[in-house]
């Protein structure tokens, strides 16, 4: 008898770091983003996607924050989630970690299809710090793993299509302002896990849209989607069509075959069905499709180097086997952003479940056999019904809340008066992060908190920045609209702002940093520097040594004075500022980093070394970054240790 489809909440125990606090400095420049590519490359790309490519890229990653206070050490820990299932497949889903699909299992085979990651482990591949591998993951708001990725969703229990059960996961993307949700069900007796996804825009303007879903699967495989070309990105951040499956003599299908960590969008032709596939050596596996819209499809290795490598250890257990992500996205490639009309939606339906197929041959015949499986599977008409059936149910108001996630949605909503059916942003979700906001919206004037600590979150859309304009010009106000109008790409402005305030500003370290990054990027360095220490000193005789958030701003202020110092040659205010830095902050792998760049600014090359030689782990390592082989060569001629290797791209 078939068990009917269920939705139960449940826990993940798993290995995990913890998260940490967040970066409390506002990002008034974004984190550096690999998927970037230069002006003179576009010439050779077809136009529309030339022109998407150009299309409004992101300016900050204002108004999120940095997360950047996790660490290395794991420990056993209960994660919340949420398993749907039926007689057939059984996915659980993390609610507060970006409603991530931890495990898609077949039970009539006893396969897990997709990469299951035994730990939790945050590394630095979101845009704006903390993101963890494996499973399904739902990218939205820019080029790049979503700012959401470690944060909760709203999830609630609502009606499905077919009368039973579906879990809604939605939440307010904040670089976009968009609201979107993600809804996942599975039909009785159903072998596909369906998921329709809308994304709608309330504003009357245009807005930016981008969408990748991207699919951990074991690496072991060959990945199969129906295209004879593909676009391939590299870390020299170089765009190029080449054939597919081979090139230079390699079929790069297979990803343990690749060298280097590479991306491959694939150029699926109009009217072809839209689908993606990883295949081990028996032809088992999973395949994705989808209706039409979510045009693009993707591969990324990380490829048979020390640095691929490193990183597969770097972000999951050694010695539990790597993964490779298949994708599916809006656009053609991930460095694309498409055109959302104002007062408008988009959506779509996904299926995913498992595949059976000869995976080995010549390519056409091996993809033409693949996609009849499918299609004797899973019609394509079958897809196309399924979210027939499924868009008028998005906006059925949930039934039972499961989780919830943040009030930013809330605090729109209010602003607006707008209704959005189907996701409910309640007043109740509103948090501490919303209230002098809120008091901003209720009043007109933005409230001087009571007593001394570092501001909180500024919002820096136009509607916001139009209200601080019109506030009380207080210096929390003043600081709050430089802010929003640095983002806006009023310099200018912004640095008047926070001028204005420092006179009457209880707390001058916030405005310092703001205007010594404004030096920075205006190109004086020295003028930065003298701010930063500035800074960094108003902090120390202000700050209270008794909290997480007075230790987190430290590490986060004296990280950016330590840089700004060595940058002009200033090593004894570096070292200053070292001295008073927490001795814990101390002792973290990316401080350590900074004390071996410092000890050879002094002129200590041995010391220098030594450093390496004890050992430390940067947490927080940027994808792609290249701070430990660079200041490694600087130091000595020796090969880079294994250990330090994280390099992602061939040498130039």
């Amino acid at each position: 008898m078939a068990i009917v489809t269920t939705i139960r909440r449940d826990a993940v125990t798993l290995p995990a770091a913890e998260l940490g606090p967040d970066n409390p400095l506002p990002p008034l420049r974004p984190l550096d983003e690999m998927h970037r590519i230069e002006d003179r490359d576009k010439d050779d790309l077809p136009r529309d996607m030339a022109r998407q490519i150009g299309y409004e890229p992101l300016r900050s990653l204002l108004p999120a924050r940095v997360r950047d206070g996790y660490g290395r050490e794991r420990a056993p820990r209960e994660l919340d989630a949420l398993v749907i299932e039926n007689d057939r497949l059984r996915a659980t889903v993390l609610p507060g970690l970006g409603g991530r699909v931890a495990s898609l299992f077949h039970k009539p085979t006893g396969r897990e299809l997709l990469y299951r990651n035994p730990v939790f482990q945050p590394a630095c591949f979101a845009l704006n710090g903390a993101w963890f591998s494996g499973g399904i993951e739902w990218n939205i708001g820019a080029t790049g793993h979503t700012t959401l990725s470690c944060s909760p969703l709203h999830a609630a229990r609502v009606t499905a299509p077919d009368g039973g059960e579906m879990l809604r996961l939605w939440e307010w993307e904040r670089l976009r302002d968009l609201p979107f949700q993600v809804d996942l069900w599975l039909p009785e007796g159903s072998d596909f896990l369906y998921v329709g996804v809308r994304i709608r825009n309330p504003h009357d303007r245009p807005v930016p849209l981008y969408w990748w879903s991207n699919i951990a699967v074991p690496e072991e495989c060959r990945v199969l989607a129906p295209a004879e070309e593909a676009y391939h990105f590299g870390y020299e951040r170089r765009l190029r069509r080449v054939p597919v499956p081979s090139y230079d003599g390699i079929d790069r299908t297979y990803p343990a075959h690749g060298v280097h960590p590479a991306d491959y969008f694939y150029e699926v032709p109009d009217g072809r069905r839209r689908w993606i596939a990883a295949l081990d050596e028996d032809g088992e596996g999973l395949v994705q499709t989808s209706t039409d819209v979510l045009r693009g499809r993707k591969l990324f290795v990380w490829g048979t180097g020390t640095g691929g490598r490193r990183w597969q250890r770097w972000l999951t257990e050694p010695g539990t086997g790597g993964y490779c992500e298949i994708q599916a996205g809006l656009a053609r490639t991930q460095l694309e952003h498409v055109r959302l009309e104002a007062e408008s939606d988009v959506a779509w339906l996904e299926a995913y479940g498992p595949l059976s197929a000869e995976r080995e041959g010549e390519w056409p015949g091996v993809v033409r056999a693949a996609e009849e499986r499918l299609e004797a599977c899973l019609p394509r008409e079958r897809v196309e019904d399924a979210y027939a059936a499924w868009r008028p149910c998005a906006d059925t108001e949930p039934d039972e809340v499961l989780a919830v996630g943040s009030g930013w949605g809330a605090l729109e909503v209010l602003r607006t008066g707008d209704k959005l059916p189907g996701t409910p942003f309640e007043e109740v979700t509103l948090g501490d992060a919303q209230v002098p906001w809120l008091e901003l919206l209720r009043s007109g004037s933005f409230p001087e908190p009571r007593r001394v600590g570092p501001p909180g979150e500024t919002l820096v859309a136009p509607h916001w920045r139009d209200m601080l304009e019109t506030a009380p010009a207080r210096p929390l106000t003043e600081y709050h609209l430089g802010v929003a109008q640095w983002h806006a790409g009023d310099r200018a402005q912004a640095v008047r702002s926070w001028e204005r305030a420092l006179p009457l500003a209880p707390s001058q370290w916030p405005l310092l940093r703001c205007l010594a990054v404004a030096d920075q990027e205006a190109g004086h360095h020295e003028r930065a520097a003298d701010r930063y220490a500035e800074a960094f000193d108003d902090l120390c005789r202000e700050r209270r040594d008794d909290g997480e958030t007075w230790t987190s701003v430290t590490a986060a202020l004296g990280r950016e004075a330590l840089d700004a110092l060595l940058a002009v040659g200033r090593t004894e205010d570096a070292r200053s500022v070292w001295y008073r830095l927490h001795p814990v902050t101390r002792e973290r792998g990316r401080f350590r980093l900074t004390e071996a760049r410092l000890l050879l600014a002094e002129g200590d090359r041995e010391a220098a070394r030594a450093v390496f030689d004890d050992g430390f782990e940067v947490a927080d390592l940027r994808e792609g970054a290249g701070a430990i082989d660079e200041l490694w060569a600087r130091i000595t001629d020796e090969p880079l240790p294994a250990h330090y290797d994280f390099r992602m791209r061939p040498a130039m």
